[in-house]
Formats: C-alpha cells, sequence, structure tokens
C-alpha cells in the first residue's frame, strides 16, 4: 500500500513526467503526433499486403481484423520496451533526487496508454468506412479492457524494469520474446486457426483474450 500512497504523493510529478513522455516522443519529427497514426498504419499495409499471399483463407474485413489487433499490440510491445529501460535511462536523476522510482516506467505504461486511445482512432475509421458497419454501443467498454491491458502491462514493466538493473541484458531478452510472442498471438490469424487439441496453449497466452475482445468490441458487436 505504501507504493500506492506514495505514487499519489507524486501525482504532480507523475502527471509532469507523463506529458513530458507525450510530447517528447514525436518533439523532433516533422509529423509530430501524426505519427501515432502513421506508424500502425504503415505496419498493416505491409501485414495487409503480404500474409493474404501467404494464407490461403484470410478471415472477413482482413484489414480491420488485423488493424483491431495491431493497435493493442503496438502499445503492449512499445511500453514493455521502453518502460523496461527507464529506471537504468534515469539513473543520473534518480542519483540526485528523491521520488519513488515506480513513477518512471508508470509514466511510460500511462503515456502509451494515451497513445493507444489516440490510435483508436485509427480503428474506429477502419470500421465505419471498412464494411463492418457503423460502431455500437459497445465500444464503450473499450476504455474497462484498456485499464486491464494497462494493470496487465504494468505488472510486467516493474517487474523487468528492476531486474534490467541487476541483469542488463533483460531488455535484449524481453525484445526476443515479444518477436517470439507476436506469432503466439493471434493477431494475423484467427485462433480457431489452430487445431482444437493445441488451441488451448494459445489461451494461455493473456493477450489472446485481449486482441479477441477488441475484436469482438469493435468489428463484431458482440
Amino acid at each position: 500500500m505504501n507504493i500506492f500512497k506514495n505514487i499519489y504523493n507524486y501525482r504532480e510529478l507523475l502527471k509532469t513526467t507523463v506529458k513530458k513522455d507525450i510530447r517528447g516522443r514525436y518533439k523532433n519529427s516533422f509529423l509530430g503526433v501524426i505519427w501515432s497514426f502513421f506508424n500502425p498504419l504503415l505496419q498493416l499495409l505491409v501485414y495487409a499486403i503480404v500474409f493474404p499471399l501467404i494464407m490461403k483463407n484470410t478471415p472477413d474485413n482482413y484489414v480491420i481484423f488485423i488493424c483491431v489487433a495491431l493497435i493493442p499490440w503496438t502499445y503492449f510491445t512499445t511500453t514493455v520496451s521502453q518502460a523496461s529501460y527507464a529506471i537504468i535511462g534515469s539513473g543520473n536523476i534518480i542519483k540526485k533526487v528523491y521520488f519513488p522510482r515506480e513513477i518512471l516506467p508508470l509514466s511510460v505504461t500511462l503515456s502509451g496508454l494515451v497513445n493507444f486511445f489516440i490510435s483508436c482512432i485509427v480503428i474506429i475509421l477502419f470500421c465505419i468506412f471498412g464494411g463492418v458497419g457503423p460502431l455500437s454501443w459497445h465500444v464503450i467498454l473499450v476504455p474497462i479492457f484498456a485499464f486491464i491491458q494497462f494493470l496487465f502491462t504494468s505488472g510486467l514493466v516493474f517487474a523487468f524494469s528492476a531486474i534490467n538493473i541487476y541483469i542488463k541484458d533483460t531488455e535484449y531478452i524481453i525484445q526476443f520474446f515479444i518477436n517470439l510472442l507476436f506469432y503466439a498471438t493471434p493477431i494475423l490469424y484467427e485462433a480457431t486457426l489452430l487445431p482444437e487439441r493445441i488451441r488451448w496453449v494459445l489461451y494461455l497466452n493473456p493477450l489472446t483474450h485481449l486482441i479477441e475482445t477488441y475484436r469482438d468490441l469493435f468489428m463484431y458487436h458482440t
């Protein structure tokens, strides 16, 4: 409970750090925050062109199918990668000023959540103009599951950022497993593509449930 109390007491510092992360992410780029839209769109373009050539049967509205999954996935991977390095990267500040160390990875996770909500505009536009019909009331549940993803991601980055202090190779190991996890998450394919006898392995991955939930809310209106 002391952790939460400390974070609350330093909430203004957390707010300032989150704003700094959001502004600094695209500070020196010409397009600025527009990259929040372009990055997932460029990835989407590549996958939408390549994978239909590889896979024989792709789901209906495949571009939207990928888009709804790719943006939450990008939020997860970007946050885990950046936040795991947050404490080491701020070593000079930590030695000079006291504040709850949890604020550093938490600020990255929060700024990533804000960026995720901005990127959701891309999903909404694809759903409206891509052929899955108008949005239903189910979309109001998206923030709830985004918060669940935030809690899940925060738990990981707290652990990884602490471990990374003592084991410097942690960030490289994390990146390796993230690359593996991408193919173990139904982003480019449906979970039903796997034989039923081994499908349960896919559902051991918490991100599988989150990705399918986002699709239910945005695409399938359930």
